[in-house]
């Protein structure tokens, strides 16, 4: 893995550095910095999703025969790197980060032909249908039911905390077909059209007020055999697959790192315990150098990951690794965010931020007014968000156990 920056990799910085200059706008930008959560406003996300996509940077993880990019491992980060700290807003995981690569490994020619390029141009938006009301970290004990009914699947059943299933076309579930002793079998692997007859959406209201995840319904909806990814009944072949590229390959280092150096520039000029600076408070400069030094820890994880994907590989055990670190970081950074934010860290202001979602039940007031910075709106409300990071994705218990048995040999 070398990690050198070449004259082509400058060149390449330099490139990515025009590219956003010129098309990053205002409102793009500001969608960007005032995200509360891993999600940027949907129509931020879509709008910068069709920009990358006309000068070919929309997936450039996917193979390059699928719209990929033939970049190398630095390339990769420094393109990450630099979005990042230009303020771009983050495009939605589900369709070019997850079931893609899903689709591209076990999919059928006609499955990729149709489903991939309209990913790319964000024709189908995609959601996740895995975890149900008594089966969430313990995703196998799923029991939506896939009837077998001639070339149909007939589904019968919910799945909840899905991720902007009111925005979305499509979804990429686990159903049970069949029940055995090993609740893993039995498992299939479907794309599901959402506006098909007997789907039903009601949106869950967060601890942060938004409506970005929801509960779906399933009333003897039909589904085509024809949107089953790999086997009938081997869909958690298809599933542990997905997770490691949900739970790692990514690039989650280079935003902590600039939230870290954002709240150290903001606690230089918040007044700490004893009078002085916050910054030169000891405890909370010794808060800050640990979360530091452990983002440059999960960098280097990452640039491993990254090597292996762009091989062609997939993350295998290392995902679980990311997960624990990425999200136990992204926590540690935004309790630091909220100290730094100080009292007005705790006035409920999403107005001045550009969440992921709608806002429930919250009416602005009339002037837009706002106490203190917009980034000190958005700390409280990423603070309640990250919460979760612990537990979505699978939870890091259950990555602490994986990596016991794979890693460990336990």
């Amino acid at each position: 893995m070398d990690l050198q920056w070449s004259p082509t990799d400058l060149a390449f910085r330099d490139e990515v550095r025009a590219f956003l200059e010129e098309k990053l706008t205002p409102g793009l930008r500001r969608a960007g910095r005032l995200m509360t959560s891993v999600y940027a406003d949907h129509e931020a996300s879509m709008e910068w999703q069709r920009i990358l996509h006309e000068k070919g940077w929309a997936a450039p993880a996917w193979p390059v025969e699928h719209g990929g990019c033939d970049w190398s491992l630095t390339q990769h980060y420094i393109f990450s790197r630099e979005s990042t700290l230009a303020g771009a807003p983050t495009l939605s995981p589900m369709g070019i980060k997850m079931v893609a690569h899903a689709i591209i490994r076990f999919g059928t020619e006609e499955q990729k032909n149709f489903f991939l390029p309209r990913i790319l141009t964000g024709e189908v938006f995609f959601c996740q249908g895995y975890s149900e009301p008594e089966a969430g970290s313990d995703l196998a004990a799923l029991s939506m039911a896939a009837r077998d009914d001639g070339d149909d699947l007939v589904c019968t059943g919910s799945k909840i905390w899905t991720t902007h299933a009111r925005e979305a076309n499509w979804m990429f579930a686990l159903v049970r077909t069949t029940r055995g002793e090993k609740k893993q079998r039995g498992i299939t692997f479907v794309l599901i059209d959402l506006t098909s007859p007997g789907v039903e959406i009601r949106p869950l209201v967060m601890t942060s007020g938004e409506e970005v995840q929801n509960q779906v319904f399933f009333d003897e909806v039909r589904v085509p055999k024809a949107n089953v990814i790999g086997e009938v009944d081997d869909g958690w072949t298809v599933a542990k697959y997905l997770l490691e590229f949900e739970r790692g390959g990514g690039s989650a280092a280079p935003a902590l790192q600039v939230m870290a150096e954002e709240i150290a520039s903001a606690a230089a000029d918040q007044p700490g315990p004893d009078g002085g600076r916050l910054l030169d408070d000891p405890a909370f400069a010794r808060k800050l150098a640990d979360a530091r030094i452990r983002t440059e820890v999960l960098e280097i994880l990452e640039y491993q990951v990254l090597a292996v994907v762009a091989a062609g590989g997939n993350p295998g055990a290392k995902s679980s690794m990311l997960k624990v670190l990425g999200t136990e970081l992204s926590q540690s950074i935004t309790e630091l965010a909220m100290e730094a934010a100080g009292p007005r860290g705790r006035v409920y202001q999403p107005h001045a931020t550009c969440p992921g979602g709608p806002i429930a039940d919250f009416d602005p007031p009339a002037d837009e007014y706002v106490s203190g910075e917009p980034w000190q709106a958005v700390a409280p409300l990423r603070y309640f968000n990250d919460r979760a990071g612990s537990i979505y994705a699978g939870s890091n218990e259950i990555q602490r156990n994986i990596l016991a048995k794979a890693a460990l040999g336990l």
